[in-house]
């Protein structure tokens, strides 16, 4: 069945400048399709808040950037956003936001719950920061299936340097380890060429993600945002990112791996090179178009204008040109 690879395998092809990638992408595909065959899953993404209490040096959300257009969906404009989606075929919603201490735990669960027993065949996915064991549980309890939590780097010396002192690289993977202890599916992942990366710091992502074992690994080029105190370094790159997705998929066989929107935004074909190179996950945008320029993590993203259905039809158009097809299905992970 599917031969895997080992961390000391990745490491020599990270360490090789001239590897033959084209021969690792279809490595790659070829387990991705004894695993999941030419399924690709979507997930409707709902961005539904851009507060955020935190000042990650990277991000175009962070705290102290004046010059962000805040806002926040209702829980009616979340459900409305859902029942849209799931007209159009999706059964994962993923709700996104930045730290927003609006979304207590009895608010968040009064959404959760009121996605559940309208969609009770929809698994509801959240990616919405650090938060308590406690509170962490009680979305669960509500309903909530997964988590998604990026770490960003596994190296607690590159960690603070892309974050303020009010952060740590060591609460960060204690929530991780919090939320598959309480039962969730969990999604970590890092950014591809972020400040000061170097490629001992992805061996040590690489080597935390193979402890952790996640369900979901989600990974992406950092891309610069000229409203953050990192405006003047250089975003990472298409090869490289294409790159550890393949070694991602050879490493973690059965991970649910997306082709990030960031990847369509560094490359138009960036989405269909990330599915060949093994993800088998796409995210369209289901929040309301009036919001998507706002919630705004990085330069020039793509798809903000185009209203839910634009969307879905043109990524499953892009994913077919690609040689593999979308599936109507709340898509598990298979361990």
């Amino acid at each position: 069945m599917h031969k895997g690879i080992s961390i000391d395998d990745a490491v020599k092809i990270l360490n090789t400048a001239d590897y033959n990638d084209k021969e690792l992408y279809e490595r790659a595909d070829k387990v991705r399709r004894e695993v999941y065959g030419d399924a690709v899953y979507i997930r409707g993404l709902i961005e539904f808040t851009n507060y955020c209490k935190n000042d990650c040096y990277y991000c175009g959300i962070r705290k102290s950037n004046g010059f962000a257009t805040r806002y926040r969906l209702t829980s009616d404009d979340i459900f409305e956003c859902a029942k849209e989606g799931y007209k159009l075929g999706f059964r994962t919603f993923v709700l996104q936001g930045g730290e927003d201490g609006y979304f207590t735990d009895k608010v968040m669960c009064g959404i959760v719950s009121r996605l559940k027993e309208n969609f009770p065949d929809c698994a509801v996915t959240l990616s919405i920061g650090e938060r308590s064991k406690d509170s962490y549980k009680a979305l669960f309890d509500a309903g909530a299936d997964r988590y998604l939590l990026r770490h960003e780097t596994a190296e607690a010396e590159h960690y603070n340097k892309l974050h303020p002192e009010s952060m740590s690289l060591e609460n960060r993977k204690r929530c991780l380890f919090n939320l598959k202890e309480i039962g969730y599916q969990v999604g970590s992942g890092f950014m591809v060429g972020s400040p000061y990366q170097t490629i001992d710091n992805i061996i040590s992502d690489l080597k935390f993600l193979t402890e952790l074992e996640p369900d979901m690994i989600g990974i992406g080029p950092y891309i610069v945002h000229d409203k953050t105190p990192f405006k003047d370094f250089k975003s990472g790159t298409l090869e490289q990112t294409l790159r550890l997705i393949s070694i991602l998929r050879l490493m973690f066989p059965y991970a649910l791996i997306p082709s990030t929107t960031a990847l369509g935004t560094i490359h138009p074909k960036g989405r269909e090179l990330g599915l060949k190179a093994g993800a088998n996950v796409v995210m369209p945008n289901l929040s309301p178009v009036g919001v998507r320029g706002l919630y705004d993590l990085y330069k020039d993203k793509i798809c903000t204008g185009e209203e839910a259905a634009q969307c879905r039809g043109c990524l499953e158009r892009r994913v077919e040109t690609a040689g593999y097809r979308i599936v109507t299905d709340i898509g598990n992970v298979k361990k």
